[in-house]
């Protein structure tokens, strides 16, 4: 098995008016110091499949292209992590 993560974020260039939303309200929680915020989303995808990560990579970025980012505003980012990394706060 293989989960892979794809992280998807709006482009530099496109306006994140939820970001800004999160920065306008940081002061009033005493937070200072933080001068953007950009809101993405991330999204695991569980393969069954004994393939390499090259293989695996490779199918989420299909997946990616054609169903999890808008190409024309948003950016992605892929890593296939091991089974046993799991990381929790």
């Amino acid at each position: 098995m293989a989960r892979v993560v794809v992280d998807v974020m709006l482009k530099p260039e496109i306006l994140d008016p939820q970001g800004q939303a999160v920065a306008n309200a940081l002061p009033r929680l005493g937070v200072t110091g933080v001068t953007s915020v950009r809101i993405g989303r991330r999204v695991e995808i569980e393969f069954d499949t004994a393939a390499g990560d090259e293989a695996v990579a490779e199918r989420a970025r299909e997946i990616a292209d054609k169903l999890l980012a808008n190409p024309v505003i948003e950016e992605y980012a892929i890593r296939v992590e091991s089974p046993y990394s799991e990381v929790s706060t």
